[in-house]
């Protein structure tokens, strides 16, 4: 009998996936997603945090992008998006882009190229209007000009730059429209993307509508999309696995957290994937006495990253330099290369011994220590492994007093260098060295926020940029990569990896592996009007 009940289980189970694999795609239904704080604007090319951004992709089209159906990001999975098409000259130091026609804003004006040149002006600082905030100007540093012929678009590099094409399919690099000034941008913004912006209320809610005349015919699928702004992350999860939300925040899940939804929700569907945004250190090299190398040296070995990958996420995360590390992410060290540098060694006991002895000859020990505030942005990722680094820096003589910081004033606040010790989450646009390099290491950078400068190491990011053999280029990666952690340019804690949560009537949504900023176009995302029930199983 007990058979039997199986097979015909297995049946059902076989009759079901057949019949759901034959639903074609459906429109309608206004996608439920909450997000875990208030971003500072709506302008993601003034926010360096994904709370604008990800909401904000689906108003706006690039020139290309990366396929939205493929996990991992590279070269190869770029796509046409407002250009349909683009070509190099000889030396690859001029791309050339056809745009698309019969595009309109959603305002009704039409687009064209003279809106992809304002667009990079204003990123360069050359035009008439000025950006408040300008955190990837560092990814354009090798752009000269843009020129204009017709419905063609012309980017002149200083010297080649093979990966360029990569910088432009980022989530960060939205065509904006030149007749909408930079100040309008921040509060309601004008796209060309397959949602209309209609309204932002701080700490409540970002509401968008489906753009009705979207240039891709059929597109989008869903009739809007509601995030609703809950700082407490309980609260969402709650929420969640009620049914009242279709999709958690992108990367906002931890794997605790997963486990109770797999639990009280078991229809909904969980992805662990890694973000490529690391925990890292950020300590203000001007302020002292951590202007002094040997102290910033000392912290990075008192380092035990392992415990932080065990208490805060049960051992899913990666240890690994400033680049993603394998198999998700394209350039990251290898494993036995990373136990040579300073911190990484696993013998955490030998470490902070060598840690103390520096603190000591700095005239610090047991009777007297180092009072410092540790400044970390008040959300849950930020102040949960802040609080494990104060404990680990009382090893070595260092006590950290937690000072939370909200959104909005944390990138002002750490790009004045207002602060001496910092814990930070750096999120990488691209999983790519020229995103990664220029924009948190290159001197000069809004997002360098140690103030970390070696002008050699800046030519070594211009040699790796123009390398153009996929292979010498890593190489080169890797020696950069371990010569930033040496220096302690920016310690890396851990690399994370969160969930990202969908009830089951939520169809085409793939979740990205190796960038946290590139897969929420939304355009073919859509609602099933038939989901399967929600069951919550009780504790």
């Amino acid at each position: 009998m007990q058979r039997f009940l199986l097979r015909c289980a297995a049946a059902g189970l076989v009759t079901l996936l057949a019949v759901t694999s034959a639903f074609a795609e459906k429109r309608g239904g206004v996608l439920r997603v909450f997000l875990y704080d208030s971003p500072a604007s709506m302008s993601i090319h003034e926010e360096a945090l994904n709370s604008a951004q990800n909401p904000m992709m689906a108003v706006f089209n690039n020139l290309v992008m990366f396929d939205q159906h493929i996990a991992q990001n590279s070269l190869s999975t770029i796509v046409p998006d407002l250009a349909t098409k683009w070509s190099w000259n000889a030396d690859m130091t001029a791309l050339t882009f056809q745009l698309r026609q019969g595009v309109s804003w959603h305002d009704g004006k039409s687009f064209s190229a003279a809106d992809v040149k304002c667009t990079w002006d204003l990123i360069l600082g050359t035009g008439t209007d000025k950006l408040r905030a300008n955190p990837r100007k560092a990814w354009y540093r090798n752009l000269k000009e843009i020129s204009t012929q017709d419905e063609t678009v012309t980017f002149h590099l200083e010297r080649p730059q093979p990966a360029f094409l990569a910088l432009l399919a980022s989530g960060y690099s939205p065509v904006y429209p030149c007749h909408v000034p930079p100040q309008e941008m921040r509060q309601h913004p004008i796209g060309t993307g397959p949602f209309k912006f209609v309204s932002y209320e701080p700490n409540k809610s970002i509401r968008l509508e489906r753009n009705p005349h979207y240039w891709k015919e059929g597109r989008p699928y869903l009739d809007g999309i509601e995030w609703t702004i809950i700082a407490n992350r309980a609260t969402a999860i709650l929420a969640f696995i009620a049914g009242e939300f279709d999709l958690t925040f992108p990367f906002g899940v931890t794997v605790p957290l997963m486990k109770n939804i797999q639990q009280d929700a078991p229809n909904a569907v969980c992805d662990l994937e890694p973000t490529n945004q690391s925990t890292n250190l950020i300590v203000n090299r001007d302020a002292p006495p951590f202007d002094n190398p040997e102290i910033r040296r000392a912290m990075a070995l008192a380092l035990d990253r392992k415990s932080f990958v065990d208490i805060l996420a049960e051992g899913q995360g990666d240890i690994g330099g400033a680049m993603q590390p394998p198999s998700q992410g394209v350039w990251g060290m290898p494993a036995e290369m990373l136990r040579t540098l300073p911190g990484y060694d696993p013998d955490v006991t030998k470490n902070r011994t060598q840690a103390r002895e520096i603190m000591e000859k700095a005239g610090y020990g047991p009777d007297k220590r180092l009072a410092v505030k540790v400044s970390v942005r008040n959300t849950p990722p930020f102040r949960d492994p802040a609080v494990i680094l104060i404990d680990q820096l009382r090893s070595i003589y260092i006590d950290g007093d937690l000072e939370v910081v909200e959104t909005a004033n944390w990138f002002p606040k750490v790009y004045r260098k207002d602060y001496r010790i910092g814990l930070n989450l750096t999120g990488a646009g691209v999983d790519d060295p020229d995103a990664q390099f220029y924009e948190n290491y290159a001197c000069g950078s809004d997002r360098n926020y140690t103030g970390y400068c070696n002008p050699v190491i800046d030519k070594l990011f211009d040699q790796q940029s123009v390398e153009r053999d996929p292979e010498k280029r890593r190489n080169l990666v890797w020696d950069i990569d371990r010569k930033l952690q040496e220096d302690g340019a920016r310690p890396i804690l851990y690399h994370n990896r969160f969930a990202t949560c969908w009830q089951p009537q939520l169809k085409g949504l793939t979740i990205m592996v190796n960038s946290l900023f590139n897969g929420w176009r939304m355009e073919d995302v859509w609602l099933d009007q038939y989901p399967l029930p929600i069951v919550i199983r009780p504790r």
